[in-house]
């Protein structure tokens, strides 16, 4: 593989350089070199800012072998090649005369040469060089929400929500307004563009949503995104979680995501003749995802505790249908101003998921759908939540996997979507989800202590 950075003539690309340039200019004294393994769990390298160049040029070994499902202990050897156009300065724990800098990698065999194949980052390409083959490029938006809860004495974490705010509702209810503001700030000195911020639902929940990019840019951002907001509600004496149903019976924490595809520079979705201003390609793309759900869920809703947001009841989509009003159905076709602004809108992912190989999923199964020419169900405009059994069968609504158990299953039995994680990532993802439900089964939870143990 030839090292994207460096020019023909040996030495570094503008990209790089700018990135250096920019490092000794603003006194970065530290640098992340940040990747992500299997499950989504960001980790980093850190070296000296004068190690940059040679971080551009030769990359930084690691030992893969300590990362989750990454290489067996024989061939542990990794290399970090930092992307330039991830480049940011940290905002938190800085001063004006030290900072800390982050650069995004990729993740190189040593033995081959070649991107790593259990790369999350490196699955996410393969998506996106596919859709490239067809022509397309892909945007996404995501819109993840997450808790405030307070730590205790001893600093962890707590379930007790850091206000007793609602959808919408302003100080003095929502009193995480400025944990909210300050991690705005942090995400746009970091180069986010945020659209909004609200308190959400439930207690102590909340949203900011950033503005679309390309589906890898974004995937990176979610990345970030998560580090920035947990690191900046700690310097509030708060915890941030991303677990999607911390506190039972409330409404648990999504992450919406805006999908479309763009050909030759205009949107591929958006055809103004059709009743929902959705072009065929649209339509195939959404009964793609239609058909893959069941196999889908498991990357994009990839824990344990993820099964318990998804219920009838509080908000989530468990039925596999899509609608163009309302919010029962698992894809929704958000209106749109201008068309560009065409897309659909995945509302069923969470944010535990890791974004790349959600992603990446979504994006192989949209695209399976636009092959195939498969066509799209009718949308379905009533809400389906007030649907009983009857009813959905009626309209040939299924839904999706009832535990990570079963959705597991369900991946497994779909090639596409199995096939859509590699080689290496769909049998260690697999392993460790099937791992992590049997000790789910084995455990016995505080409620069945509760309920039992003084009855029998």
């Amino acid at each position: 593989m030839t090292n994207p950075n460096i020019k023909a003539d040996g030495g570094l690309t503008a990209d790089a350089q700018a990135v250096v340039d920019e490092i000794e200019e603003k006194n970065v004294d530290f640098l992340r070199l940040q990747f992500t393994d299997i499950l989504g769990t960001v980790k980093n390298v850190s070296v000296p800012a004068d190690q940059a160049e040679k971080a551009f040029s030769e990359g930084i070994y690691f030992d893969g072998s300590s990362i989750e499902g990454f290489v067996r202990i024989q061939e542990s050897d990794m290399r970090l090649v930092p992307d330039p156009d991830t480049f940011a300065i940290l905002p938190w724990k800085n001063s004006e005369e030290h900072a800390s800098g982050r650069l995004i990698c990729d993740v190189i065999n040593t033995s081959t040469g070649e991107p790593f194949e259990g790369d999350p980052r490196r699955v996410l390409k393969n998506a996106l060089e596919r859709a490239e083959e067809l022509g397309y490029t892909v945007n996404a938006a995501p819109e993840p929400e997450f808790f405030l809860f307070e730590e205790d004495e001893d600093g962890r974490a707590t379930t007790k929500t850091s206000d007793a705010g609602g959808y919408f509702d302003v100080a003095p209810k929502d009193l995480a307004s400025d944990v909210r503001r300050d991690i705005i700030y942090g995400l746009e000195d970091m180069g986010f563009e945020i659209e909004a911020s609200h308190h959400e639902v439930a207690q102590g929940q909340h949203e900011i949503n950033f503005e679309y990019d390309d589906a890898l840019s974004t995937a990176d951002n979610v990345a970030t995104f998560r580090t920035v907001v947990r690191a900046i509600a700690a310097e509030h004496d708060l915890h941030a979680t991303f677990m999607p149903k911390p506190i039972p019976r409330i409404n648990g924490s999504g992450m919406h995501t805006h999908i479309s595809l763009f050909e030759d520079g205009e949107n591929a979705f958006h055809d103004e003749d059709d009743e929902f201003d959705l072009s065929d390609t649209a339509h195939s793309f959404i009964a793609g995802i239609l058909e893959h759900a069941p196999a889908l869920a498991a990357v994009t809703n990839p824990t344990v505790n993820s099964y318990k947001r998804l219920v009838p009841g509080y908000e989530a989509p468990v039925y596999v249908a899509w609608s163009d009003r309302n919010r029962s159905a698992l894809i929704r076709k958000p209106a749109a101003r201008i068309p560009a602004a065409s897309r659909i809108e995945a509302r069923f992912p969470d944010p535990s998921c890791n974004p790349y190989l959600a992603f990446a999923a979504l994006i192989h199964a949209g695209l399976d759908g636009i092959e195939r020419d498969l066509d799209c169900p009718d949308p379905v405009r009533e809400n389906i939540y007030e649907f009983d059994e009857e009813k959905r069968e009626e309209y040939g609504i299924d839904t999706l996997p009832e535990n990570l158990g079963e959705a597991v299953d369900e991946l497994e039995a779909d090639e596409t979507i199995y096939s859509a994680l590699g080689e290496h990532v769909g049998p260690k993802f697999v392993e460790a989800k099937n791992q992590e439900h049997e000790d789910y089964l084995v455990d016995v939870s505080d409620w069945e202590i509760d309920r039992y143990l003084e009855t029998f």
